[in-house]
């Protein structure tokens, strides 16, 4: 197994294009061809995690956080995450980060907190946004219209939800005058040709129109091809940060707030609440850091909002809304680490690749209750 694959699967599932703008995930340290026997899943790379990866003689650390936020100017050794780098690099462990692609992805970081926070009928928080697609309509001879389908299924256009080599094909006649320095398939030079002619539709998301076009330009017998490329709408797969639901019981903010504490293992969390006593039926969820989101929270109608890293003067301006608001702190995203080795144990069994899939065992949350 090489690193690549692991990450070709899971971009399959998280890819990078619904990740938030200038977040930087991908490969962190190492190479994508780098063989693995053992891998480790994190929220964090930190120095004590790198140590527990090396006396577990693991080749890979798969990350939710990124370890490389802020780029290295110089190599300073004295400098604590240098020599972390330094000690990946020594012993080959490559790293790769699934940041906001992870907490975007259905069935992803988000999922995870609602359904472990007793969420039901659960729906994106913020405003979702979907991937391009495309419909490709080409004119070809009637002869090679079975190639052509073909070919552009196998370029992973016309796939539809569980549907596979999903096309229409409407037959016409092509009419067409080859110039004196035109080399037609079809027809004769300064002639008038007619030819039986197949009109192929397929759609396909924008990932893959380079792949589709090109398979299209090498089974097309023609030397100019006449087709048609157009965007359509509401046709690839929606995706949005935080999460918003329903419990199926209410109780009050005070009663929830012991209850996050309790499922998310938590020394303490902090709770923003006008009156603990009133009764929670909607919650709304964002991992990490989403303070600055509130009013959506707001105009969903959630009586609570559970994220974290709450600052002082917002925490104020979420009291006055009337709205609670428990942060469990941002470590609260630890839940990803056994989402995360089931996800790639699961994958391990069905696709053969033979690794041992580990989680870190290690508490990376620098802050303590006392």
């Amino acid at each position: 197994m090489k690193v690549k694959e692991i990450v070709q699967k899971f971009e399959a599932f998280a890819p990078k294009r619904i990740a938030e703008p200038n977040d930087p995930i991908g490969l962190q340290l190492g190479d994508l061809e780098q063989e693995v026997k053992k891998m480790m899943v994190t929220l964090d790379v930190r120095p004590d995690v790198v140590k527990e990866a090396i006396e577990n003689q693991v080749d890979f650390i798969f990350a939710h956080h990124p370890a490389m936020f802020v780029p290295v100017k110089q190599f300073d050794l004295s400098v604590p995450q240098n020599k972390m780098y330094a000690e990946l690099i020594k012993h080959n462990i490559t790293v790769y980060a699934a940041h906001t692609n992870l907490d975007n992805a259905n069935g992803g970081m988000n999922d995870w907190l609602a359904q472990a926070l007793g969420l039901a009928n659960v729906s994106p928080l913020l405003p979702t946004r979907a991937e391009k697609w495309y419909k490709l309509a080409v004119f070809v001879p009637t002869e090679n219209s079975e190639s052509l389908r073909q070919a552009l299924a196998e370029a992973g256009a016309g796939q539809l939800g569980e549907y596979k080599s999903c096309s229409y094909t409407l037959s016409g006649t092509g009419r067409f005058m080859p110039t004196e320095a035109a080399d037609p398939y079809i027809g004769k030079a300064a002639k008038l040709a007619e030819v039986a002619e197949d009109k192929i539709e397929v759609v396909f998301p924008a990932s893959k129109k380079a792949q589709v076009l090109t398979a299209m330009r090498a089974v097309h017998p023609y030397e100019e091809i006449a087709y048609d490329l157009y965007q359509v709408e509401d046709l690839g797969e929606k995706t949005g940060m935080g999460r918003v639901g329903e419990l199926t019981t209410a109780m009050t903010v005070e009663k929830y707030a012991k209850f996050c504490k309790e499922v998310l293992s938590l020394q303490g969390l902090r709770l923003v609440a006008r009156d603990k006593q009133k009764m929670v039926e909607k919650v709304a969820v964002l991992g990490g850091s989403g303070a600055k989101f509130y009013p959506y929270a707001l105009r969903q109608g959630a009586d609570v909002y559970v994220t974290g890293d709450v600052s002082y003067h917002t925490a104020h301006d979420m009291y006055e809304s009337g709205m609670a608001v428990i942060d469990p702190g941002h470590h609260f995203e630890a839940i990803c680490k056994p989402h995360l080795k089931e996800l790639f144990t699961k994958w391990n069994g069905e696709n053969n690749w033979e690794i041992k899939v580990l989680s870190s065992k290690l508490n990376t949350d620098p802050f303590d209750f006392i």
